[in-house]
């Protein structure tokens, strides 16, 4: 998007009537925002965009799955009987808006415009759920009324394509809103303090968030970190209708401020009605995961968190997960692991794995498998690459140890790292059952021993492969906060949960965040 120029954004403020102290911390980003929305005359916010947008996915995909599945199978049933395509055309055209009232019944519409880091793979059982009712009633629809003879091949083939079109074409479009600043939300947290600016931290690192962070409101700001300098505390609370009208502000999360009880409440009231997504970070949030429920006592909602236990019966499926999933993957790739074997002998002498030893369930020790990235004598040149430590700076974590642009790193192992393919090898640890295909990260000694003791939990379940961590941030996550969601992860286990980080793990892992 091009920058506009002084004039242009002083014109916009005089027209949007700012006061000169709001005025001046106005970014250009957030000048941009609010005058592509007034020259489109209306506001268009990212919930219109995306609700069409998945609309037409779904259309697309449940359309081009009935015609494919007529192609393949033709209008001759499995007995020989020619079926009557007219009539089956026309009875999948009116059952259409059906598939979108179940979808919208569903939520999968909704969530895009309320949650930040919803994405397709949070969709999925919903529109497994979709095609699979939709499905049946179609077959039970045409039976019933005598309009169609649904064979049942071809109904089977349709719902698996639909399932791939749909989860697909909704990736597609949630990729395409996510390059229009329609997409972006402009957002500002109440409370500047270690929480707030926690949070504009985590959302920053996340541009595919799509939200513009205006700034902060807080009577009693704590001093910023370096990396959020350039984020303005827009006045006092009591500001905050006045700066959501301002700056058309469609997200407002609550992270602490030192307002009271009373006068927070009044707060959030004051913007209900001036159509704001309002996000509270909720006391305890450290030990909050999606495992949470919540049930009631007279109407006071209360936020149960389930106690610790994994029975035989998930770890057993958790285990055969990993076994199939694990088996297929190593089968499928084992063209991809004799290519990057010969590169890394083509590359620099010296072994095809590299492999240490990594802390484990119950403090058990293993050996994990990486593809090389380094040079033989990377071990021995360690200290003196201390200095380049980005964590040996003031602000950094001693605990660990991260080298930006590694020399020891070599030419192709640069490319392993930058797509964690040099992590593929740990494939083979979990068919051993050392590791997981999702869990908490494998630290070594030296890094676990830095681990608080109620963080420990963290070894009752096998490292994995991928995680939270590495579906969050990977290296760009602090030791403490990386302890922190491997606490939530292993006490909110769930089947569902580790599917869903898998299936995120691509997108993350594309987005080729620097791993160092």
């Amino acid at each position: 998007m091009s920058q506009m120029n002084a004039t242009e954004r002083n014109v916009l403020l005089d027209r949007l009537r700012l006061n000169d102290e709001i005025g001046a911390v106005i970014d250009d980003r957030t000048i941009e925002i609010l005058e592509h929305r007034r020259r489109t005359a209306v506001v268009r916010r990212r919930g219109w965009l995306v609700r069409r947008m998945l609309l037409a996915a779904d259309l697309a995909g449940l359309t081009l799955a009935y015609v494919f599945a007529h192609l393949v199978f033709g209008d001759v049933g499995s007995n020989g009987d020619h079926v009557r395509p007219f009539a089956e055309t026309l009875l999948f055209l009116s059952t259409l808006p059906i598939w979108i009232v179940v979808a919208k019944i569903y939520g999968l519409y909704d969530h895009d415009e309320e949650r930040t880091d919803h994405s397709t793979a949070d969709d999925l059982v919903g529109v497994f759920h979709l095609i699979t009712v939709g499905t049946w009633l179609i077959f039970a629809g045409g039976m019933l009324t005598g309009l169609a003879k649904p064979e049942l091949a071809r109904l089977f083939f349709f719902w698996g394509l639909a399932i791939a079109l749909v989860t697909t074409f909704r990736a597609g479009a949630r990729a395409f809103c996510r390059r229009r600043i329609t997409y972006l939300q402009n957002a500002v947290i109440v409370g500047a303090g270690d929480v707030g600016q926690l949070v504009a931290r985590k959302l920053l690192q996340h541009p595919e968030y799509g939200i513009n962070l205006v700034g902060f409101l807080d009577v009693d700001p704590k001093e910023r970190r370096s990396d959020l300098e350039h984020l303005t505390v827009l006045g006092p609370p009591e500001r905050l209708p006045g700066v959501v009208r301002a700056f058309d502000v469609e997200r407002v999360v609550f992270a602490f401020s030192h307002d009271s009880h009373e006068e927070t409440l009044n707060l959030i009231r004051s913007v209900k009605d001036l159509n704001v997504q309002v996000d509270i970070v909720p006391r305890l949030f450290e030990i909050v995961g999606p495992g949470l429920c919540i049930h009631t006592v007279e109407g006071i909602p209360l936020m149960g968190l389930p106690p610790l236990r994994l029975s035989h019966s998930s770890r057993l499926l958790k285990r055969l997960v990993d076994l199939v999933v694990g088996g297929i993957s190593l089968i499928a790739l084992a063209p991809l692991f004799a290519f990057i074997a010969v590169r890394i002998k083509l590359d620099s002498p010296g072994s095809i794995f590299f492999r240490q030893t990594r802390v484990g369930i119950g403090d058990t020790t293993f050996r994990i498998y990486k593809f090389r990235t380094m040079t033989v004598d990377a071990e021995e040149r360690k200290d003196e690459l201390a200095h380049l430590n980005i964590h040996a700076f003031p602000g950094g974590d001693p605990r660990m140890f991260k080298v930006p642009d590694d020399p020891r790193t070599t030419k192709f192992g640069r490319f392993l790292r930058r797509y964690s393919l040099d992590e593929l090898p740990q494939l083979i640890n979990v068919m051993k059952g050392e590791m997981s295909l999702v869990g908490p990260r494998p630290l070594i000694a030296d890094e676990d021993k830095h681990v608080a003791e109620w963080a420990r939990k963290r070894v009752h379940l096998k490292p994995g492969i991928t995680g939270l961590w590495q579906v969050l941030g990977r290296s760009e996550i602090p030791f403490e906060e990386m302890t922190k969601l491997d606490y939530i992860y292993v006490t909110n286990w769930s089947l569902g949960g580790d599917l869903s980080i898998i299936l995120k793990t691509m997108p993350a892992v594309l987005r080729s965040r620097r791993a160092y």
